[in-house]
């Protein structure tokens, strides 16, 4: 992570940032489909189980092509089946549960909530960084955005509501930023193909006992040729595809700069929504775009003040020359 210092959020390695440019503004007109589709044709459930088996078949193959897979050591095996339940459970689940209940510019924008989360866990692993007095405000910004749109109707949260969906994708917000800090040693011992058929080999697990009944369902659901191209830009181009670059953005690239371009998200999912119809813009979406925005400049002050001062700490002494 300290090699952040070194170069700026925008500098070196280009085709590894247009990977996380497009993966954002691909997962972003997710929001969209995801919202038409469990609202009105199937179940999230379901779609999560189609989502998870998609991504094995893709993946799996590929990671076994890699000489890499076959050396993975202990350790890393454990540490990669936590980011594997982070990764299935704790963000594309928990995801697809909020989006089947909020509107699809609060889930993005609760999406930009990442780098502040990425942070914090960035902190924890690292402790000797000191969080100070710039990014607590940052953090506490972040909150307050989140706070306003799952609190939105009142501080009773309702199971179902617009208010529970929008904690659900906070969770899943939460679960992300969190795997792409802790999954960086595997990816740059491993590499992406090996590091995404772990995760989809955990999933295929996840999915396998449930997926009779849910080609069942399918079958009998004779769902129309709209729907299936939905669900068709959800299981391809909306999952396996930026998956693949954000990962493989992650591997090469610092966990800021993969949390700093979630804000492409907004734009993607408004972009879709409106074109769709389904935009709901009101004064409590943009007050807490503002705040959230605000936070994370905040925060990203504050990181990079604090690693210059943890950098000119460690710096070495050069010896006077004499004269």
């Amino acid at each position: 992570m300290h090699k952040y210092c070194k170069q700026g959020p925008f500098v070196g390695k280009t085709n590894y940032h247009w990977d996380l440019i497009a993966a954002n503004l691909l997962f972003g007109a997710n929001f969209s489909f995801f919202y038409s589709l469990t609202r009105n044709d199937i179940s999230f459930h379901t779609l999560f189980i189609l989502q998870v088996t998609t991504a094995a078949l893709f993946f799996i193959p590929a990671a076994l092509t890699s000489r890499r897979a076959y050396h993975i050591t202990r350790h890393d095996a454990a540490q990669m089946l936590l980011v594997a339940l982070l990764v299935i459970v704790g963000w594309m689940y928990m995801l697809l549960w909020g989006a089947s209940y909020t509107t699809p510019i609060d889930a993005a924008i609760i999406a930009t909530l990442g780098p502040a989360f990425t942070l914090l866990t960035d902190k924890l692993l690292h402790r000797q960084q000191q969080i100070g007095g710039i990014r607590t405000i940052g953090i506490i910004c972040c909150f307050v955005g989140a706070w306003l749109l799952i609190f939105d109707k009142g501080f009773t949260l309702v199971h179902g509501s617009r208010g529970w969906g929008n904690l659900l994708v906070l969770i899943a917000v939460v679960s992300i930023a969190a795997n792409t800090v802790i999954i960086k040693p595997q990816l740059e011992r491993y590499g992406t193909r090996v590091v995404m058929g772990w995760f989809s080999l955990i999933g295929l697990f996840v999915a396998l006992p449930h997926f009779d009944r849910i080609l069942s369902e399918l079958l009998a659901a004779h769902l129309p040729l709209t729907v299936q191209l939905e669900l068709g830009y959800i299981l391809l181009p909306g999952t396996i595809l930026p998956m693949w670059l954000l990962y493989r953005g992650a591997e090469k690239l610092t966990a800021i700069h993969t949390a700093l371009y979630r804000y492409i998200q907004p734009l993607s999912a408004g972009l879709v929504a409106h074109i769709r119809h389904q935009a709901i813009f009101d004064t409590t979406n943009i007050t807490a775009l503002v705040v959230i925005f605000a936070g994370i400049v905040l925060t990203i002050v504050g990181y990079r003040r604090s690693l210059r001062s943890l950098n000119g700490l460690r710096a070495p002494r050069l010896p006077r020359q004499r004269r």
